[in-house]
Parts: C-alpha cells; structure tokens; sequence
C-alpha cells in the first residue's frame, strides 16, 4: 500500500545541520570549546608522559595547565558535551601531575 505524502512546500538546501560535536544546543560557542579542547590536548600530553620518567619536567607542567584550564573550563562550559570533555582532561592532568611529581617533580 502506497501512502500519500501531503502536498506543500518541500524543504530546499540542507535539511540537517552540521554543528561541532560540543555544540549540542546548536549555538556556537567558541570559548568554551577552545578551553575544552585545550584541556583535553593538556591531559592526553601529560598522560603520555606519565609513562615516561625521563618526561617528567613536562608531564608536571602540562598536567598542572591542564588542571588549571580545566577548571576555568569546567566554570564556564555550556553544553554536557564540553563537561564530558573537560573532566576527561582534567582526570587524565591529574594524573600526569601526580606521576611527573613521583618521577622527579616539577623542577
């Protein structure tokens, strides 16, 4: 059986918008996206160095930026999207801060 479909405007251009994948409200928020993205860049540096002893110097300072930026992030996020983010990064800087103090600190 065939179904009518309703006679009437159709839609032109592109029905379905393309967004950034943190902004799930559809506003662009480029701010808080940045801080994001710098947090989690911050994380997974300071992460990768925790496995690294002789990284030490690096992981500790990333890891502390990375706290840091997190939690001005953490403040000013808008959507879930950019909180999902933000606290991967900064769990992740935590503990490439922890392990760069345990592997020679941050000097």
């Amino acid at each position: 059986m065939a179904r009518a479909v309703a006679p009437g405007p159709q839609p032109t251009g592109d029905v379905h918008r393309h967004h950034f994948i943190l902004n799930t409200d559809g506003r662009s928020h480029p701010l808080q996206n940045t801080g994001a993205v710098l947090t989690a860049v911050f994380g997974l540096v300071a992460a990768i160095c925790a496995f690294l002893p002789s990284m030490h110097l690096l992981g500790s300072w990333t890891g502390l930026a990375g706290l840091f930026t997190g939690a001005w992030s953490q403040m000013i996020s808008a959507t879930t999207a950019e909180r999902w983010v933000n606290i991967c990064g900064v769990v992740l800087s935590g503990l490439g801060l922890l392990f760069g103090l345990a592997h020679g600190g941050l000097y």
